[in-house]
This record gives C-alpha cells, sequence and structure tokens, in this order.
C-alpha cells in the first residue's frame, strides 16, 4: 500500500489533533471500466459531497427514516445486500477507494436500490463535520483494515477518540456494530468499546453475527479453515 499523503504529528496537523494520523492509505488500485462508468455517471445523484457542516439527512433521502453510517464498506456487496435486506432504514455508506465506490455504484443501479448513499471521504472528518449529535440509529464498522503490526496499531480506527466521537453522534438506544477477523484486534476493540462511558456492550463479551449482517466470501472461505470471526454490538446508553 502507499499514502498519498504523509502521517502528521499533532503540532502539524492544522485541523487539530483530533485527526493526527490516518487509518487508511489512498490505494490508487485497478478501476474497471464499469466502476469508472457508474462512478461518473451515479455519483451525482447517490454521493453526498463532502462539506464541514451538519447535513440534513431528511433532505438527502427524501424521508424521515431510521438512519446507519457504514464506514469502510470496501467494495460495498455486503452494504448493498444490507441495504436491500432493510428498505425502511436509510444507510450513510462511507469509503475513500475508488473502485469500491464505483462498484457500490454499479450495484445501487443495477438493484435498483434507493435507500442508500454514499459519501467519498474520511470518515473521522465526515462524522465530526457532518453527522449531528444523537442522530443515528446505528453505525457498522465491518472488518476495517487491522493494521496487524504493532508499530502501525495507531492507524487502526476502533481507537478511543474515535469510538467516543461515533457514541455522541448515536441516538440513545442506538447501536455500533464491529466485526474483525483478526483476534487480537477483536480483543482491542472490545477494550476500547467497553471503556467507552456512552456504550454499553449487548453481549457478556462477543455477540453472535446479526441476521442482518451477511457472510461475505472472504469470511465464508475463512470459517471453512477454521478462522474466527468477532462480532461485537454496543449500545448508546
Amino acid at each position: 500500500m502507499s499514502d498519498s499523503r504523509p502521517d502528521l504529528s499533532d503540532d502539524d496537523n492544522p485541523r487539530m489533533s483530533r485527526r493526527p494520523i490516518r487509518s487508511f492509505v489512498l490505494r490508487q488500485g485497478r478501476m474497471s471500466d464499469a466502476q469508472s462508468r457508474f462512478l461518473a455517471e451515479q455519483m451525482p445523484r447517490v454521493g453526498v459531497p463532502y462539506v464541514p457542516e451538519p447535513v440534513d439527512l431528511d433532505a438527502v433521502f427524501g424521508r424521515r427514516a431510521p438512519r446507519v453510517v457504514e464506514i469502510g464498506f470496501g467494495m460495498g456487496d455486503a452494504t448493498a445486500k444490507i441495504a436491500r435486506h432493510l428498505p425502511d432504514t436509510d444507510f450513510l455508506a462511507i469509503e475513500v477507494h475508488s473502485p469500491g465506490v464505483g462498484n457500490l455504484c454499479k450495484l445501487i443501479e443495477s438493484e435498483d436500490i434507493g435507500n442508500l448513499r454514499i459519501i467519498q471521504h474520511d470518515a473521522m472528518e465526515v462524522t465530526e463535520d457532518m453527522i449531528a449529535p444523537d442522530s443515528l440509529d446505528g453505525v457498522h464498522i465491518f472488518f476495517p483494515d487491522p493494521w496487524p503490526k504493532k508499530r502501525h496499531h495507531k492507524r487502526r480506527l476502533v481507537q478511543a477518540p474515535f469510538v467516543s466521537l461515533l457514541a455522541g453522534r448515536l441516538k440513545p438506544g442506538g447501536y455500533l456494530h464491529c466485526a474483525t477477523d483478526w483476534e487480537e484486534y477483536a480483543g482491542q476493540m472490545l477494550e476500547v468499546l467497553s471503556a467507552e462511558p456512552l456504550l454499553e456492550n449487548t453481549a457478556q463479551a462477543f455477540a453472535p453475527r446479526p441476521e442482518y449482517r451477511p457472510l461475505t466470501k472472504f469470511e465464508s472461505r475463512g470459517l471453512r479453515l477454521g478462522h474466527g470471526v468477532w462480532d461485537l454490538v454496543f449500545r448508546r446508553r
């Protein structure tokens, strides 16, 4: 992987210490012709531009409904399945990588998914700037980059400051659902989420996979090989 921007220390970051280190790297990746076409054609319709102010989600979706944010949707296949399965819920999906954004645009068009919108921007800035406090019914973070090398653990998305920010964006009773196939990261997630005073665990430790989260092809293969997957579902007090 390569990053188009250097890491910034607290002193170097003009946006405040809240965002000193990126949890992602900007990979160019290869986009198919279809992904490129759907990205260009559909983002004006289903994309929500980043703006440094709260967004009116009722206006974005054209209705008032439960709202769930998904952070880091990859190629978007699971995101599309969840949105189809829960048509009465609106989903705001955040991803930085263009091939995945283009692929989800294609799925939205080909499967006529009307309750799904995309923001192609840094999730931490979107959450802080565009999402109002106490406004979300749920947040999904499925299989974030585990950054397995110890020296890279600081890049992991699920860290105390971001969890605190997300918790404040949830309505009371709203949920934060994380999933990972890295056991060590699962343990860190459990520790961080359990330490957040606004959240309470819905299970003793790890939760059964909720029905709405579909198995990915990668996950199914891993389970057949005996690999573990850990779900954590916490609720806003």
